[in-house]
């Protein structure tokens, strides 16, 4: 069965963005994404490797690792991302989280981009314009560090959008595809990576 979604812009009431609970969502979803890249296409394997080997790979009971999605959010033009100062891991990245059982993992960016930004109206695009693996290392040490099997997805602020961040978002900072190379922003390599996807994706769709 397949459960891609076919690519469209989807808000947060689309009846395709409801929570699924069965792993084989995700694995699909994944396995249809096709690799822009050799870093991409080695996150798409290692990922479909993970879930294979770890039935609980949505929870974060997985200790040794689990399912998250994280969203490229941009400007209703296309021309600018939002980034955040996250609060635990004390650096500038995009929006996202844990899946925490959904495997509906647009919804999950969805979701994690609306909170995380507080801006209303978001919509995202149906389907992934990234995958990574990275590890997530928790600078208040609240948990331990453990790898995040990351889904990327674009995510468009409506026109006239204000952003407002909650308790893990201590900044946040729209950039242009140029500043994404600024040294004082100290973007990982994966977070350029995704901004160029996001970027190339956005300029093609309406």
């Amino acid at each position: 069965m397949n459960f891609s979604l076919p690519p469209r812009w989807l808000s947060d009431n689309n009846p395709d963005l409801h929570p699924l609970t069965d792993l084989a969502v995700s694995r699909a979803i994944i396995s249809d994404f096709t690799p822009g890249d050799e870093a991409q296409a080695i996150h798409r394997a290692d990922v479909l490797d993970f879930i294979d080997d770890h039935p609980d790979a949505l929870h974060r009971s997985c200790l040794i690792g689990h399912l998250t999605a994280s969203a490229w959010v941009v400007d209703h033009s296309g021309r600018r991302g939002l980034i955040m100062y996250h609060s635990k891991i004390r650096r500038w990245v995009q929006p996202g989280g844990h899946a925490d059982g959904d495997a509906n993992l647009a919804a999950v960016a969805l979701k994690e981009a609306t909170e995380e930004t507080g801006i209303a109206g978001l919509e995202v695009w149906s389907v992934p314009i990234d995958v990574d693996i990275h590890l997530f290392v928790n600078r208040k040490q609240a948990e331990p560090d453990h790898l995040h099997h990351d889904l990327r997805f674009l995510v468009r602020a409506p026109q006239g959008a204000v952003e407002r961040g909650n308790e893990e978002s201590e900044a946040l900072r729209w950039i242009t595809a140029e500043e994404t190379l600024d040294p004082a922003l100290d973007l990982d390599t994966s977070t350029i990576r995704l901004a160029r996807s996001g970027f190339t994706v956005a300029a093609t769709v309406a």
